[in-house]
C-alpha cells in the first residue's frame, strides 16, 4: 500500500492527493499532526534520504526561528524540531513500501508509480 504523510491543508499536498486519485492509485494518507509520527520512523527516513532534505527550510514554521537556532541546526536537532513541528517537515513524502520520495512532481510520481 502506498502512504501519502503530511498535513492536509498543504497545497503540495493537495496535487499530490488529485495526481494519486486521477491514476486510480489507492493510498493511505497519514496526517502528521493528527496521527502522529515515531522518532524511530524519522530517524529512518533521515537516514535513507538525508536529514537535510526532510527539513523543509522555505516553509513558515522555519523561517520563524531564531537565526542563532538555524545556524546551529543539526541531525539530531533537526530531528527534534521536525518532531515538535511536523511542519518543517518537507512535503509530501511518499513511501510505496520499496521507495520513497520527498515533494510532488507529475513525472517522478509517473516515473515510480507507472
Amino acid at each position: 500500500m502506498v502512504t501519502l504523510y503530511g498535513i492536509p491543508n498543504c497545497d503540495t499536498i493537495k496535487k499530490a492527493r488529485r495526481w494519486l486519485e486521477g491514476a486510480g492509485i489507492e493510498y493511505h494518507f497519514h496526517d502528521y499532526r493528527k496521527d502522529g509520527l515515531l522518532k524511530e520512523v524519522l530517524e529512518q527516513w533521515a537516514n535513507e534520504l538525508g536529514w537535510e532534505a526532510l527539513l523543509n527550510r522555505r516553509g513558515t514554521t522555519w523561517r520563524q526561528l531564531p537565526e542563532g537556532e538555524k545556524a546551529a541546526i543539526n541531525a539530531e536537532r533537526a530531528i527534534t524540531l521536525m518532531l515538535e513541528q511536523p511542519a518543517m517537515i518537507k512535503r509530501p513524502l511518499l513511501d510505496t513500501g520499496s521507495q520513497k520520495l520527498l515533494g510532488f512532481s507529475e513525472e517522478q510520481y509517473r516515473n515510480l508509480l507507472a
